[in-house]
């Protein structure tokens, strides 16, 4: 059986943490927020804070930012519209951190929901 990539996505939504763009803005100060999107779409706006970490380089990455150590410290990725986020997500989980979310909507929501 072949999977898409939004069937990845879908399956990944199944098994981690979604929170809303109100959520996440009460867990700012005391969560790690990782932009998984590409530098490019960093640069042109983010959330203030966030750590830029594209998707692609995230399993690569973990260990050059001491904020990530602790796999017990809260983390909130986000994307474009939630799909990477989610893949991100599920990744982290997988690799041992405990308390992680996906902002559902990812920027985009955050743009709309803070302007």
């Amino acid at each position: 059986m072949s999977l898409t990539a939004m069937d990845l996505v879908k399956r990944a939504k199944s098994e981690i943490n979604e929170i809303s763009c109100e959520e996440a803005t009460s867990m700012l100060d005391s969560a790690t927020v990782i932009d998984v999107r590409e530098p490019a779409e960093y640069e042109a706006g983010h959330i203030a804070n966030a750590l830029p970490i594209p998707r692609g380089m995230l399993e690569f990455s973990l260990n050059s930012h001491p904020s990530l150590t602790n796999l017990e410290q809260a983390i909130i990725v986000y994307c474009k519209s939630g799909g990477r986020s989610a893949l991100a997500a599920q990744t982290l989980q997988t690799m041992g951190y405990q308390h992680v979310y996906s902002i559902a909507g990812g920027f985009d929501a955050w743009l709309q929901t803070n302007n």
